[in-house]
């Protein structure tokens, strides 16, 4: 019996002894306690909006010179109609491209996202990190986005001490 005993004993704490350590962050609440990323967030704001600004000028062109052809087609040769379909089609395009160029993929919304914003993300990563390796967790899940943390026991949200270790208060 005291073999049995031992031999369980041994075996559970075996199994402590590999349990993982984990620990669950809210990255969302921590961007918004940082003060450079609200300020870095606001220039996005800013530049997306002036962008903005300047396509929807370039589509009220366009909207007025296709008002205009359609008023004015009756009226038109067969060559002044092409060369006006011509003009109209390359305003189209042009449109088209510096939208690509303002807010497509890789576009300058998103090189500015990664000049402002991607620094302070990686502080946040590094701090996550350095909590990792002290605190000795396994793992840290995030449970802000993509994740999906359907119940967490609060004592485990470590954002606070990331915001710590990052000298934000």
């Amino acid at each position: 019996m005291k073999v049995f005993l031992l031999s369980v004993l041994f075996s559970f704490a075996t199994f402590l002894s590999q349990a993982q350590r984990y620990a669950i962050i809210d990255s969302k609440y921590i961007l918004d306690k940082v003060p450079e990323y609200k300020e870095a967030q606001q220039k996005l704001d800013n530049f997306s909006e002036l962008w903005q600004k300047e396509l929807d000028q370039k589509q009220a062109v366009m909207d007025k010179m296709y008002k205009d052809y359609d008023a004015e087609q009756v009226m038109l040769t067969d060559v002044l109609k092409k060369k006006r379909e011509d003009e109209l089609y390359n305003k189209e395009k042009e449109l088209r491209d510096l939208q690509k160029k303002r807010f497509g993929f890789e576009g300058d919304l998103f090189k500015k996202r990664q000049e402002l914003i991607k620094p302070i993300q990686d502080r946040v990563y590094n701090a996550v990190q350095k909590l990792a390796v002290e605190k000795l967790y396994d793992f840290i899940l995030d449970k802000s986005e993509g994740i999906t943390v359907i119940f967490a026991d609060p004592k485990l949200d470590k954002s606070d001490d990331v915001l710590r270790n990052m000298g934000v208060k």
